[in-house]
């Protein structure tokens, strides 16, 4: 079947993830120091790479002090089409960046694939103004066989303090067939959800070893959930607009 080895290829790449142990290293002791200084992770990204915020905002057995910058004109809704078009509008992030508080110290994850466009690169360069550590999700592979659409000719992972690689080819597809042109089959969310997820747990092992009590949700549907939860939403809130 097919299916099958879509699957493989998809547990090949994530294997290759484990090869990655400094570069998650680095990048959970940045967002563990800015936690213990009280401050937050942000995380961004454009059209689908916006579910990389989704996925670890709000998110049970998830770090509770996660600011996801979910900027509408980058979503998929209403016109995912659009998204493509705000995404290499150049000036765009530097007003994203107007409406969220930062604190120097800070790190900011942005996901973006190619890492090319406009706005993935300048959400990193302000972020470095702002005197905030990044940590790009994006692929080597597919970064490298593509042209920055930005005047400063530099990618996402030209800018970063840490690279996560998600190791998806160009265009991102993996499977063929004789009778088909176009490549089928994305991996880069997949796996970008391992390398992430992966990242917060050594965060979370980060605090634990040098004494703090990392703030963690608890699943709703858990009878104490609701009251831990509470106080979280509580403590948070001035610091995360989402919430």
């Amino acid at each position: 079947m097919l299916a099958i080895q879509y699957i493989e290829k998809v547990e090949q790449l994530i294997e290759q993830c484990k090869g990655q142990s400094e570069a998650i290293d680095d990048g959970a002791q940045l967002i563990a120091n800015a936690i213990k200084q009280n401050g937050v992770l942000h995380v961004f990204g454009c059209g689908h790479s916006q579910m990389y915020a989704e996925e670890i905002f709000y998110r049970a057995g998830g770090l509770v002090p996660v600011n996801p910058i979910l900027e509408p004109g980058l979503s998929l809704r209403p016109s995912a089409p659009k998204s493509t078009w705000f995404e290499r509008l150049e000036g765009y992030a530097s007003l994203i960046w107007e409406h969220e508080r930062t604190e120097a110290g800070e790190v900011v994850l942005i996901a973006s694939t190619s890492g090319r466009n406009a706005v993935p690169v300048e959400m990193a360069l302000e972020a470095k103004k702002r005197h905030l550590s990044v940590i790009a999700l994006t692929s080597t592979i597919f970064s490298g066989g593509v042209a920055s659409s930005h005047p400063s000719g530099k990618k996402l992972l030209d800018i970063a303090d840490v690279v996560l690689d998600g190791k998806a080819p160009k265009g991102d597809a993996v499977m063929e067939l004789p009778s088909l042109k176009a490549k089928f089959g994305p991996v880069s969310s997949i796996v970008g959800f391992t390398l992430l997820q992966a990242l917060m747990v050594e965060v979370v092992s980060r605090l634990v070893q040098d004494g703090v009590t990392p703030p963690v949700w608890v699943s709703s549907n858990l009878d104490e959930g609701d009251a831990i939860n509470r106080e979280y939403i509580h403590t948070y809130k001035k610091r995360i607009p989402c919430l």
